[in-house]
């Protein structure tokens, strides 16, 4: 008789990670557990206030599961969300222990490759996102987390710092359209990769027919495959998160719906630990741009994690996931 059992756990991080929506100081996660006797499988996620979510709902959703549930009942029995994420990746890394091969196999893949990932600037003073750029200017990309339509200093303060690093954007729904046509420009100028989600979801309708200088990202408008076709025209990018997805396996789904559908891919993460990360590798591999920096974030991670070397993440160990 299979057994699922669902805690709350809080890893402190190395520095305030702060955003356009406010500050934090420590991880909050969900870590399921589902034990079949002989075998563990288990899966992390993180509850999102932004999509209405608490650590407490996340838990009372998972008490309500079957024991016997499979990953395909799963997508029709819970939401997308942080509780069917930590539980779909607990069935994966089950799956992968009671058949004794990689998950990565088990998703169709000959093996998994180290990931790149970019490392996250919180939003700051110019001054404040410099010096901490200056630190890691050495990394293949940073992202830079804005505030609002008044950042172009901070911008232009971190590239100064980071000559040659390659630079996201991401402004978490801070920007109106207008101030969107004013500063796209300017990061253009800047070298600026890509702008992730300038405008708030559900003005999604304001970029038709914006031919932005620097291509566009969808984060918070797009959850799942059910919102793929409102990004057609106005995103180039989707950033696929197993959070928002609801696991790993809705957003294998998602990317290769994406792809064909010609969407260039950016895979994320919250802010959590090596085990919310190792099953992202897989949805990874092969994209243009990866954000699973949140173990970097952390003052400690679980043991054991991620062998990171600069910026690369090396594949997980079974003991880990998968």
């Amino acid at each position: 008789m299979r057994r699922i059992s669902a805690r709350a756990e809080r890893w402190p991080l190395a520095a305030a990670f702060v955003i356009a929506r406010g500050a934090k100081i420590e991880a909050e996660v969900v870590v399921v557990e589902i034990a079949d006797g002989a075998h563990v499988g288990r899966g992390e996620a993180v509850p999102y206030a932004r999509y209405g979510e608490t650590v407490d709902g996340v838990l009372a959703q998972l008490a309500e599961v079957p024991r016997e549930i499979s990953r395909d009942r799963l997508q029709d029995i819970l939401s997308p969300g942080a509780a069917r994420n930590a539980l779909d990746c607990a069935l994966w890394d089950l799956e992968a222990k009671q058949k004794g091969v990689r998950a990565w196999t088990l998703a169709g893949l000959s093996r998994l490759d180290p990931v790149k990932t970019c490392l996250t600037i919180s939003l700051g003073s110019p001054e404040e996102m410099a010096h901490a750029a200056s630190a890691e200017a050495r990394r293949p990309m940073l992202k830079l987390k804005l505030g609002g339509p008044d950042d172009l200093d901070r911008v232009e303060a971190v590239r100064a710092a980071a000559p040659k690093t390659r630079l996201v954007v991401d402004a978490n729904e801070a920007l109106s359209f207008d101030d969107l046509q004013r500063l796209a420009p300017e990061l253009a100028r800047l070298d600026v990769q890509l702008i992730e989600q300038p405008l708030p979801a559900g003005h999604d309708a304001e970029l038709d027919g914006y031919d932005s200088p620097v291509p566009l990202c969808a984060d918070e408008t797009l959850h799942t495959r059910a919102e793929l076709a409102a990004c057609r025209g106005r995103y180039a990018y989707v950033n696929i998160k197993l959070d928002k997805a609801g696991g790993l396996t809705e957003a294998l789904a998602l990317k290769r719906e994406a792809q064909a559908a010609g969407f260039e891919i950016m895979v994320g993460s919250m802010v959590a630990t090596s085990l919310a990360a190792a099953p992202a590798m897989i949805l990874a591999q092969g994209v243009k741009v990866a954000d699973l920096d949140g173990p970097l974030l952390l003052a400690r991670d679980r043991e054991p994690g991620l062998t990171v070397t600069g910026s690369m993440l090396e594949p997980p160990s079974s003991e880990l996931w998968g």
